[in-house]
């Protein structure tokens, strides 16, 4: 009966960290799926002098991916793109990942960040800023 008590303290003691660790990793899938978008948008603005919106409903040109996974099902972040605020999408595009949506992962959530954010312009931002979501 000890040893069932010091096994609960223990798993007590250590979910909320491996809660936190499966968040910052889920966290850096979405980061790398916005990075590889951009890179995607690039080349494409190289090729036709313009950047393309794309989301789940609408997936825009050369098939660019709206979930941040191996397939959309398995991901935690629904990605879009869109003209930057105030700009054309010519000129500036953002990237976003929204966690735990109803076309990916609904379990998952983030609570401390949010929504990430990737611009043309290199500008990484997140739907709650006070928290440190980008290295």
């Amino acid at each position: 009966m000890i040893v069932l008590t010091i096994l609960c303290i223990l798993g007590a003691l250590a979910y909320p960290s491996y809660a936190g660790y499966t968040v910052r990793v889920r966290r850096v899938e979405g980061q790398v799926a916005l990075v590889d978008a951009m890179q995607r948008q690039e080349r494409y603005r190289l090729q036709h002098q313009t950047y393309v919106e794309f989301s789940a409903s609408e997936p825009g040109a050369d098939g660019f991916a709206w979930w941040s996974g191996s397939s959309a099902s398995a991901s935690a972040y629904e990605l879009d793109a869109h003209a930057c605020p105030g700009r054309e999408i010519g000129d500036c595009v953002e990237i976003r990942a929204r966690p735990g949506t109803a076309r990916v992962d609904m379990r998952f959530r983030d609570p401390d960040c949010g929504a990430l954010t990737l611009d043309s312009t290199g500008h990484q931002g997140a739907e709650h800023p006070e928290a440190r979501c980008w290295p």
